[in-house]
């Protein structure tokens, strides 16, 4: 039986970077989005209970997929096993993490068609 994938996202949200685990990812046939589904957190083991982790698994409870704007990602990696979900505010502004450039391009029907 061949092991699912695991991916690692890390994209901007309101300030603060966002790093969650999941199984399926794609292109959306929405323009300008990436699809994020199945998202995978860690088992709770012992008494440790990570804050920002639960805060992120409440926050994403029920959600069957989620878009994603693609100007938002930051990093996709496929990793071996997931880890601790994160949220961290992003410090000193956002001249530290700079979005992907974005043309703003739509395709679609031109005008006097």
């Amino acid at each position: 039986m061949a092991v699912k994938p695991v991916y690692k996202v890390i994209f901007l949200n309101q300030s603060q970077v966002y790093e969650v685990f999941c199984s399926a990812i794609y292109q959306s046939e929405m323009y300008g989005f990436i699809e994020i589904e199945e998202f995978v957190f860690g088992e709770r083991s012992g008494l440790l209970i990570d804050p920002a982790e639960e805060k992120l698994k409440t926050e994403f409870a029920g959600v069957k997929r989620s878009y994603i704007p693609m100007h938002s990602i930051v990093r996709i990696d496929e990793v071996e096993k997931e880890g601790p979900a994160k949220i961290t505010e992003v410090k000193g502004g956002s001249d530290k993490i700079a979005q992907f450039p974005y043309s703003g391009f739509m395709p679609g029907p031109q005008s006097g068609e």
